[in-house]
């Protein structure tokens, strides 16, 4: 049986809630074999960030370009990097494959911890060198409004958001609704070009803290795209998009109790 590969490049999660552990089962429900590099080792559960190791640049690459010189990578996604030279490294490898579609989750805090996932100096390497390279960016209010300096407390300035990071350089960007208000959770898509900002709107959902949830939405976006065996496209991207989106509310209105104080998702 041949499989296209989606391959994961971020943090280990020793708890299997977050990072690439999350990554691999999304990769596998939107139809692909998840790969996964290392780029930040972490210490944390279900209950929260503990420490962070950042991976060396060099090592991350290493990682990285054996599984693209052998398997059948057909989309990458990226989370949390840990260090500026690993968002640069990171950057210019995605340059180097500017054939296989990028989906960046701009990891930079954990939902409950202490510590970083992203050095704070990486920010400005974020937004230079890894946001022009990717083929859709996912970011929660917090990472948006770091991203692109504009406050974000309502969905129109999270189209305004959504829109400035299309102006960096992504082809698409999503401003996740999850910490924004109201009885709907509304996430904002912009793709760069004429097409207008979307709305994808769900009602929102009364749930405990979740663990990962921005890592696997992200995963399935990117199993998806490397399963589809059309070109990619915008259309490409907006069916994964769309179905992700489906699984995805399944997945947090399921959430497993694993232990400790956060649920996590298996979609």
């Amino acid at each position: 049986m041949r499989s296209s590969c989606a391959l994961a490049i971020g943090g280990l999660d020793p708890g299997g809630g977050a990072g690439l552990a999350a990554d691999l089962r999304g990769i596998a429900a939107g139809g692909a074999f998840g790969c996964a590099v290392i780029a930040v080792v972490t210490v944390q559960s279900t209950s929260g960030l503990r420490a962070t190791t950042p991976i060396g640049a060099k090592d991350v690459l290493a990682q990285a370009r054996e599984v693209l010189r052998y398997q059948r990578v057909r989309a990458i996604k990226t989370g949390a990097l840990g260090s500026e030279a690993n968002v640069r490294a990171v950057g210019e490898l995605l340059g180097r494959h500017r054939e296989i579609p990028a989906i960046v989750d701009p990891v930079m805090m954990p939902t409950r911890g202490r510590g970083r996932l992203l050095a704070e100096r990486a920010i400005g390497a974020l937004r230079t060198a890894l946001l022009p390279r990717a083929a859709l960016v996912m970011a929660n209010v917090p990472e948006a409004e770091a991203l692109t300096g504009k406050r974000v407390a309502s969905v129109s300035e999270a189209h305004d958001a959504a829109l400035a990071l299309c102006k960096l350089g992504a082809r698409a960007a999503i401003v996740k609704g999850g910490h924004l208000g109201g009885a709907q959770a509304i996430d904002v898509l912009a793709i760069a070009g004429d097409t207008p900002v979307l709305e994808l709107r769900a009602k929102r959902l009364r749930l405990p803290a979740i663990h990962g949830g921005g890592c696997i939405f992200a995963a399935l976006v990117a199993g998806r795209i490397a399963a589809d065996a059309r070109a990619f496209d915008d259309a490409v991207l907006l069916d994964a998009i769309r179905w992700a989106k489906r699984v995805h509310r399944r997945a947090l209105a399921a959430a497993w109790d694993v232990g400790g104080d956060m649920r996590v998702l298996i979609p």
